[in-house]
């Protein structure tokens, strides 16, 4: 029987190689790179980790290759915490690959993003057995007949399916979309779904029987959540009041951080505001994994901002 697992992730994880400069490049000029950085990221990637330092048992079971990259990714979570013992090595697999420009002067950045390769969830791995010792599991776009299939044994065992997708995908998407009783989206994709006007209506209109809890996020402007129990009743939780450096990952650390408390059974009232409080602390640091809290940072922030929000 494998051991217990928290928080199971089977998609996206990125190696983003940064390079930071003065001024943004022109066509055929040269210029000295100030600084280099490599660092990993992804929704899954980022989502375990946060898991991981919150003392959760996260471990990640993708599709990654034995090459550089891949290696890198592996190293990350292991270091992290999160398990990677079910992994499914493949020749070929990468993971995600950005370059990131960096400019100092004008404080911006420029991404170029590599997919190729890339190919998340194994359509028929890990074991079933692996699925059932999850207490909860996260899903996203990457792979989707594998995540498919994932996310129905999981219903079928009773094991809540947390989503974290950000637009539409084709085929089978639609499917995996319904089986998530746990979905968080961004404002702007509950709109589309739903051409409500505002996070309140979205989170009421994708509110179903079937869906232990709908939660609309808006960033600064905090978020509208609701239950199954009473769906017709969505709830705000506002944002916490902090200088934003860098909001790189916030989504994918409240993704991880709600996943984590819903595995030691919180409500969902404390799931959201944990969550909120954990991407408001990323948001005041720089990186995506880098400025992830631990549990003590975060019980602090909470501490420290308990009439705020």
């Amino acid at each position: 029987m494998p051991e217990r697992i928290d928080v199971l992730g089977l998609g996206a994880v990125a190696v983003d190689d940064l390079l930071f400069l003065e001024e943004f490049p022109l066509p055929d000029g040269k210029y000295q790179v100030l600084h280099r950085e490599r660092r990993s990221g992804g929704l899954a990637g980022t989502a375990l980790v946060a898991a991981a330092r919150l003392g959760c048992r996260a471990a990640y079971a993708g599709r990654l290759g034995k090459d550089e990259l891949s290696g890198f990714i592996m190293e990350g979570l292991e270091a992290e915490g999160v398990g990677t013992a079910h992994v499914v090595q493949q020749e070929g697999a990468l993971p995600y690959r950005s370059t990131i420009l960096v400019e100092r002067r004008g404080q911006t950045r420029t991404v170029l993003g590599e997919s190729t390769g890339v190919l998340g969830a194994d359509d028929s791995l890990p074991e079933e057995a692996v699925i059932r010792c999850a207490r909860v599991l996260l899903v996203d776009h990457t792979g989707l007949t594998g995540m498919l299939r994932a996310a129905r044994i999981a219903r079928g065992a009773g094991i809540p399916v947390v989503a974290d997708f950000e637009r539409p995908h084709p085929a089978p998407f639609d499917e995996l979309f319904a089986l998530a009783d746990h979905l968080i989206l961004p404002l702007q994709f509950a709109r589309e779904l739903t051409g409500a006007p505002d996070g309140r209506t979205a989170a009421r209109a994708l509110g179903s029987a079937s869906r232990a809890a709908i939660v609309v996020t808006m960033g600064a402007e905090g978020l509208w959540y609701l239950s199954a129990e009473s769906p017709g009743r969505a709830l705000y939780q506002s944002s916490f009041q902090v200088e934003a450096v860098d909001t790189t990952g916030c989504g994918d650390v409240f993704h991880g951080v709600y996943a984590a408390c819903l595995s030691q059974g919180m409500g969902l009232s404390e799931r959201v505001r944990l969550a909120a409080a954990a991407a408001a602390i990323k948001a005041t640091r720089t990186g995506g994994q880098q400025g992830i809290p631990s549990s003590a940072e975060l019980q602090a922030f909470l501490a420290a901002h308990a009439g705020q929000a």
